[in-house]
């Protein structure tokens, strides 16, 4: 199945949030019910203001399907290397399996070696393993451990 992947517009959030719901570690956390939640929404205008922030969605017949965003990192590492960074990369819970994950990450790592990244990365809950045999499968590689620090009362 083709997808067509475009630039996310305000429209398009009760959807994206949906599909960020559509998930055990996402129902716990997200909150797709209408009128959407005004914080998703600043959200979506800073991601929009910032040139390094791309979110898009994949549409199929009318139906928002997946999402995903990629962050553009300049750093020092790596001699100066500017690195892509994928996060929330969502597709379906019914369409799952059928190729379209494969087809919104390779949009982004192209998406990224256009923008002239030295690499993409992305990180991945402990508990997807579904998850992380598909990005294995796709030729990516464990390489980092990851840890996070939630503030109080911000989780």
């Amino acid at each position: 199945m083709t997808l067509a992947i475009r630039p996310a517009t305000l429209a398009d959030v009760p959807a994206i949030v949906a599909l960020m719901a559509d998930d055990f570690n996402g129902a716990t956390r997200e909150d797709p019910s209408l009128p959407i939640d005004p914080a998703y929404e600043t959200a979506f205008h800073q991601i929009a203001a910032d040139p390094n922030q791309t979110l898009v969605v994949a549409e199929q017949n009318g139906r928002i399907v997946g999402t995903l965003q990629v962050t553009l990192i300049p750093g020092l590492s790596f001699k100066g290397a500017l690195r892509g960074q994928i996060e929330a990369v969502r597709v379906a819970s019914d369409l799952r399996g059928q190729g379209l994950g494969k087809q919104l990450i390779d949009w982004a790592v192209e998406h990224c070696r256009a923008a002239g990244c030295r690499f993409v990365q992305l990180t991945s809950q402990l508990n997807r393993p579904d998850a992380h045999r598909f990005y294995e499968r796709l030729g990516w590689e464990q390489s980092h451990l990851g840890f996070k620090l939630h503030f109080e009362g911000q989780h």
